[in-house]
């Protein structure tokens, strides 16, 4: 890797992780030793954490910066108590707006001037909704008035906050009191000139704590471990931050390693692929002149998995208690045709989050076959032992109803893949490097695969990538969309 005259070599002194310098860089208080004789190399380590930022490590910019968003908002309040409903209003609608439009979300490079057009556009948003449902409310043009200028007044000083909390972040960045150590996944020349960055600009807020690649790619940068050692890195380095570069390993590889426990808890920051080109719209960030790109949870955990389980449940009572009727008919017409045999309800092993099998609930809709059968055989469109009853329960999806107690059990979600015989998960993990990755989620009663009519004899690579593009662009909106597709589907018979 090519450097400039203050080109420096980073030794480390510990196997623990505590790094001893040689000399010290008064600027960067970073331990450095000089290397006149080679200025053409650059062998950059860790080095030592500050004390601070061992007793800072919990703490996140947006603790800072949504106190004093509602400070700024409710300032007004100590002006007069006349307009304390629109005041809070205005809060409440300011900082939702704000956690939608990621003015929370964490940045490596800080700027009030890069945040000012999207707090001015989101501000002028807020104070609209509520200056039009005032002027609803209230005929006096004065109260208006008076209300939209005090409502200015805390727009000016939420700016003004914003800006306050900016400079004191950076302040603890540059001084180290505030710092989250970091791994680089990828030895090639990015990961090589981020783990320069990180070390040389301590205003990025991150501690450069070793690099994993599969092979050693590069004279600039000593690798701490293989790919596979990352889990047991993150542990030992008590690392918050992993930054995805450039991994000679497949994306596969890379994601499957991303999964476990505790790289999963780290946030995630990735350089994006052709990053000479344009940076993201909407909020770019970087570090350095090279762009990064936050990367939302690659599995649901924490709040939006309690969230989803929330609303799957609610969702799984409520239909039960509607479709009562409906599932009592069902079960009549799945008798009379069966005439009793097998029962009326099917139960079959299929495989669900993080691998765990469990017994799916459904109306039959053909008659018994053997088990090896019903666990091997992929299609029975045109089994002459499915009748009448069971080929329109198929089509409109009313055999699997009975699925709404697997959600309501906790087997199943409402949304996400759909689940699959045990055999056949065996078979497409092994052909298809992204399928296994569907079950770092619960398995769904629809799905958006399925609503993008993948069902039947579809292809399974493009099943896996609707499911896993599912789990990864995860929100209650999709959720909802998914469940209006899956009615027009039901409505059109569009089943197998």
């Amino acid at each position: 890797m090519s450097s400039d005259s203050t080109s420096t070599r980073v030794v480390a002194d510990a196997p623990d992780g505590a790094f001893a310098p040689r000399h010290v860089d008064q600027h960067q208080n970073a331990p450095i030793v000089d290397d006149h004789q080679n200025l053409g190399t650059t062998t950059v380590l860790p080095y030592a954490s500050s004390r601070a930022s061992k007793r800072t490590n919990p703490l996140r910019a947006w603790m800072l910066a949504v106190p004093v968003d509602v400070a700024a908002l409710m300032v007004p309040l100590l002006l007069t108590e006349r307009y304390w409903r629109g005041t809070l209003a205005m809060t409440g609608l300011t900082v939702a707006i704000f956690a939608v439009g990621g003015l929370y979300r964490p940045r490596r490079h800080l700027s009030i001037l890069d945040e000012l057009p999207s707090l001015t556009g989101r501000l002028l948003a807020a104070a609209s909704i509520v200056a039009i449902i005032a002027a609803t409310r209230h005929d006096s043009a004065s109260y208006l008035t008076d209300f939209m200028r005090g409502v200015l007044v805390s727009a000016a000083l939420v700016i003004l906050g914003r800006a306050l909390t900016r400079t004191l972040v950076m302040t603890a960045r540059r001084r180290r009191w505030v710092e989250h150590n970091a791994i680089v996944i990828g030895g090639g020349p990015i990961g090589v000139e981020l783990a320069r960055l990180l070390r040389r600009y301590p205003q990025y807020g991150l501690r450069f704590v070793g690099c994993v690649d599969t092979v050693p790619r590069g004279a600039g940068l000593q690798l701490a471990g293989s790919l596979d050692d990352l889990e047991y890195l993150v542990r030992l380095q008590r690392c918050d931050v992993l930054i995805l570069a450039d991994p000679a390993s497949s994306e596969s590889t890379v994601m499957e390693v991303l999964r476990q426990p505790r790289s999963a808890a780290c946030d995630l920051w990735a350089v994006p692929r052709l990053w000479g080109s344009r940076s993201a719209a909407g909020n770019p960030d970087h570090i350095g002149a090279i762009p990064v790109v936050k990367i939302g949870d690659t599995t649901l955990s924490g709040p939006r998995w309690a969230l989803k389980r929330a609303f799957d449940v609610a969702f799984a009572t409520v239909s039960l208690l509607l479709l009562s009727p409906v599932m009592l008919l069902c079960a009549v017409a799945v008798l009379l045709e069966s005439g009793g045999r097998g029962g009326i309800f099917f139960h079959q092993e299929r495989i669900g989050r993080d691998g765990k099998p469990f017994q799916v609930i459904k109306f039959r809709s053909m008659r018994p076959v053997n088990e090896h059968e019903s666990q091997t055989n992929w299609s029975i469109a045109h089994d002459k032992r499915v009748g009448p009853v069971g080929r329109l329960l198929r089509r409109t999806s009313l055999d699997e109803l009975p699925q709404l107690w697997n959600i309501v059990r906790g087997d199943m979600s409402v949304v996400g893949p759909r689940p699959e015989r045990p055999y056949f998960v065996e078979k497409f993990s092994a052909e298809y490097p992204t399928y296994a990755m569907r079950h770092r989620v619960p398995v769904g009663l629809t799905g958006l695969a399925q609503v993008s009519g993948l069902r039947g004899d579809t292809p399974i690579s493009d099943r896996a990538r609707f499911d896993n593009y599912y789990i990864e662009n995860w929100s209650p909106w999709l959720d909802i969309k998914v469940l209006l597709r899956t009615v027009a589907e039901v409505f059109r018979a569009g089943g197998r």
